[in-house]
């Protein structure tokens, strides 16, 4: 399929994004269906939290260096605190981590992972990100997107990204903002908003923004973990305290899913920084869309089969 929309994959019944098991009950099944994410209470423990923020300082500090690893740095602050946890802002594709990438195999996360992906499931995108206190040039304001614009690979039915509050996430440290139902939408049109000195690289955004459609802020407790479809519209605003606010998160999918043809669609632009990006980063001539993702994926449970 070369086609970069979006078809729900066919469900017996009236679930088109869950599937039979017995952990949801049919309260959260539909409120999934409604809305296009579901938020888990206290899911991942105090002990697993402290584990994941230790490593992350440790590779703040440079005291390890997984393989593969992207740091994103706001250099402004590099000055002040040097290398510390106070100018790193996200460490993305940690698969090579022992460490954090147990949070991608944690049996409580994958038991709910299998209830939008099925048995087979693959780690895809990894990141933990620390939103630093913001000035107001409002450097780590996420603008509102569709994760799926950043994903090759179908059908967005079997695709969920699991992301849990490392510490108490609300509207003033820059809590996750939803549009509750647009995962029902298509994929839109994504590029760099028109905001003087305030985009990140690939902080994507969309291109119109409906403002008619209402938002909900998810705040959340450290170890409550939300769950939600790649087409649902979120964001995140800035943290205006003094503290952190850090979350873990994973992308999985069935290993049944399929990669597509991003040529000639809205996602081409995308594929074309990236390979320059990791062309940059590992010397490398030419990089296919496909094999960046073969890189970072993982097997986490079951047989893989197309991922």
């Amino acid at each position: 399929p070369t086609s970069a929309q979006v078809s729900v994959a066919p469900h017996s019944g009236r679930f088109c994004y869950t599937v039979d098991n017995d952990l949801l009950s049919t309260e959260q099944r539909q409120f999934y269906e409604d809305n296009g994410y579901l938020l888990i209470k206290n899911l991942v423990s105090d002990q697993d939290i402290e584990r994941f923020s230790k490593e992350f300082t440790r590779i703040c500090k440079r005291e390890v260096k997984p393989p593969g690893v992207m740091i994103m740095k706001d250099e402004s602050r590099r000055s002040q605190f040097g290398q510390s946890e106070n100018v790193v802002n996200k460490v993305q594709d940690f698969q090579e981590d022992e460490e954090l990438f147990r949070y991608c195999t944690l049996p409580e996360v994958l038991k709910y992972v299998e209830c939008f992906t099925g048995p087979n499931i693959m780690a895809m995108h990894t990141m933990l990100i620390n939103k630093l206190p913001d000035s107001d040039k409002q450097t780590f304001l996420h603008p509102m997107h569709q994760d799926l614009h950043y994903f090759p690979f179908r059908p967005a039915s079997r695709i969920v990204c699991a992301w849990t509050a490392m510490e108490r996430a609300h509207q003033d440290n820059g809590c996750l903002v939803v549009q509750p139902g647009t995962h029902k939408t298509a994929l839109k049109p994504h590029g760099y908003p028109e905001w003087e000195g305030k985009t990140n690289k690939l902080f994507h955004g969309l291109l119109e923004e409906d403002e008619k459609i209402p938002k909900v802020h998810l705040v959340m407790e450290k170890g409550d973990t939300v769950f939600f479809h790649p087409l649902l519209i979120h964001g995140s605003g800035i943290n205006r305290t003094s503290g952190f606010r850090k979350s873990i998160s994973c992308h999985f999918a069935s290993s049944e899913c399929h990669y597509i043809d991003v040529k000639n669609t809205t996602q081409e632009h995308l594929e074309k920084e990236l390979q320059e990006m990791v062309s940059k980063k590992y010397n490398a001539t030419s990089v296919d869309l496909k094999d960046i993702w073969n890189f970072r994926a993982r097997l986490v449970q079951g047989e893989r089969i197309n991922l």
